[in-house]
């Protein structure tokens, strides 16, 4: 027996061309019995619908149920968010930056090996002992220091000019 238009109905289907009249002509053929070995493969695809027993699944009250839902829901209100709420986020992602940045430079600040600071009993000459890598900041100031020392005639003593 030949089968060649099913086969070619089988084609299009596959192509997604088949038309609605086409298709029920596959599932009238996939729904009888003799049904050839090498097109046995595409029964249950087609069968599927007929032996499948329809069921109501959602019930007849299902719909009264849905509609009372929705009758007796409360409207849901808009929230305000205010600008601050808008950037808390940001402000808070910014104050992260700042604070590591502060103990970043906090940091860099050296650990002395005696109990003196650096800072506090600099007079402005360059000591090589005292020196164990201090920050940039540091480093700056005193080479303002020294090139205002350095302008200053060695017999006068190093005073800044005073605005008027």
């Amino acid at each position: 027996m030949d089968y060649k238009y099913i086969n070619q109905l089988l084609e299009r289907y596959w192509r997604g061309e088949t038309t609605l009249e086409e298709e029920d002509i596959l599932r009238a053929f996939f729904s009888q019995e003799n049904i050839p070995a090498e097109l046995r493969r595409y029964k249950p695809l087609f069968s599927y619908e007929a032996t499948e027993a329809k069921r109501d699944v959602l019930g007849d009250e299902f719909d009264e149920k849905l509609f009372a839902a929705i009758a007796e829901r409360k409207p849901v209100k808009a929230r305000v968010i205010t600008m601050t709420q808008r950037f808390k986020p940001l402000l808070k992602a910014a104050a992260m930056v700042a604070i590591l940045l502060t103990l970043g430079n906090a940091m860099q600040v050296p650990f002395s090996k005696s109990n003196q600071d650096p800072i506090s009993n600099y007079d402005g000459y360059y000591k090589p002992e005292l020196d164990n890598g201090t920050n940039v900041a540091i480093g700056d100031s005193s080479m303002v220091d020294t090139l205002q020392q350095s302008l200053a005639t060695p017999d006068a003593p190093a005073t800044m000019p005073v605005l008027k």
